[in-house]
């Protein structure tokens, strides 16, 4: 009798210890069912886990649906104070405007929020990030159906370029090579210099940016460039070929995550038919990317140009001229490739610098000329712009008020 209850006891306590076992084991698999499929999401970039647990519980989706762009520019110390974020977030919110262009990497080189990219914190490009809320911020442009599109200066980098001299323009006798202003540039032939621009943008379209914009996406205009080595890589190949392939593959990273890309570019590209030396040929880069971002600012414009004597008084003539001249050579291109549509930087700032050259046809800029630059993109047959001002303070009474901006609302959600 004493043996069976032992046997029993015996049998109870195994059967407990498989049901304790197995209760464990199931939890495991639950929780981990919830975990994101890290190798799944970073195949093709190879980009390092990054625990994205702590942004919002927003759900943004895949969109391709374009929109028509009315947009603004914000600085990192923009979108970090609030005084100053909410004002615009107000503009934005009260008038045609849809669109925000955000800083995520500056002309130095420095990231506007905290990253887990392994090359960023090696050289500290994030160590005086701007944006402790950047997540925060990102909710709130979503709940104003703000369509946000992040701004990355890409082959310019001092800061880049002097950390990892491996990846930097370099003189003949092997020196980091600088511009005028002592900026170190990242070498558009090296392509292993593109993995950090596109792993950046990559992480940011994961934050929830909805399109990536590459500046000074091209090689140097000033400097002695005659002391350039560019390496072994550039011989054969165009710069103009580079940028093309820059983008091309930029696209093709960026593409599965749901985002679009768009480029920067000079406002002569649009009517000079070469690449200026600098990379940048229209009809190349036309078939590379979404979007084309060409920055027609009047005040930017020579003394004459287009047969104007004072481009920057007359803003309708410069941009209408610029951009339709654009848009009817991307038009005559023959291929079978979606090809990129133009969406320009127009200029909401008065060039002060030009008043002693301009005389007494200097002017500056106020809702007039803001309205004459938007009617110029709408004459030339484009429907989407977006204006610069360095410091981001707009000219309210330059847009059109009341604009229900629901149309990326479906986007968005």
């Amino acid at each position: 009798m004493v043996v069976r209850k032992k046997s029993l006891l015996s049998i109870i306590i195994v059967l407990m210890f498989f049901a304790v076992f197995f209760f464990k084991i199931n939890s495991v698999d639950y929780a981990d069912s919830r975990k994101p499929d890290t190798k799944e999401m970073y195949t093709n970039s190879e980009l390092e886990y990054v625990n994205y647990l702590v942004q919002p519980a927003t759900n943004w989706g895949v969109y391709k649906e374009k929109i028509k762009v009315k947009g603004i520019y914000l600085t990192g110390n923009t979108l970090a104070y609030n005084k100053r974020f909410y004002k615009l977030l107000d503009l934005v919110k009260t008038t045609e405007l849809n669109a925000m262009v955000i800083d995520i990497k500056d002309d130095l080189g420095r990231l506007t929020y905290k990253s887990n990219v392994d090359m960023v914190n090696e050289i500290g490009a994030d160590k005086h990030a701007k944006v402790d809320n950047f997540y925060e911020k990102m909710e709130i442009l979503r709940e104003n159906n703000i369509y946000p599109i992040a701004r990355i200066v890409t082959f310019k980098d001092r800061l880049a370029g002097t950390k990892r001299p491996d990846l930097a323009i370099k003189t003949k006798n092997g020196k980091v090579w600088r511009d005028n202003s002592g900026n170190a540039w990242l070498n558009p032939y090296n392509r292993e210099a593109w993995e950090y621009p596109i792993r950046i943008a990559e992480e940011a379209a994961l934050m929830g940016f909805k399109e990536i914009q590459f500046d000074y996406v091209r090689f140097p205009t000033d400097g002695n460039r005659s002391i350039i080595d560019y390496g072994e890589e550039s011989i054969g190949k165009t710069k103009a070929e580079v940028i093309a392939e820059f983008l091309k593959y930029a696209r093709e990273r960026l593409e599965p995550k749901g985002v679009y890309v768009s480029a920067d570019i000079f406002g002569l590209v649009t009517t000079v038919k070469d690449d200026m030396r600098i990379g940048q040929h229209l009809e190349t880069l036309a078939t590379s990317t979404d979007i084309l971002c060409p920055m027609v600012y009047p005040s930017h414009y020579a003394l004459g140009s287009y047969g104007i004597a004072y481009p920057d008084s007359q803003p309708y003539k410069i941009v209408y001229t610029s951009l339709s001249r654009a848009k009817a050579r991307i038009d005559n291109i023959k291929t079978e490739e979606p090809k990129a549509i133009i969406r320009p930087w127009l200029q909401d700032f008065s060039a002060t610098w030009l008043k002693k050259l301009y005389g007494k046809h200097y002017i500056n800029y106020g809702p007039e000329q803001i309205r004459a630059q938007i009617k110029a993109v709408y004459d030339a047959g484009l429907e989407e712009w977006i204006f610069w001002n360095a410091g981001n303070r707009y000219t309210e009474d330059g847009f059109e008020k009341d604009i229900d901006n629901s149309v990326i609302q479906e986007r968005l959600e």
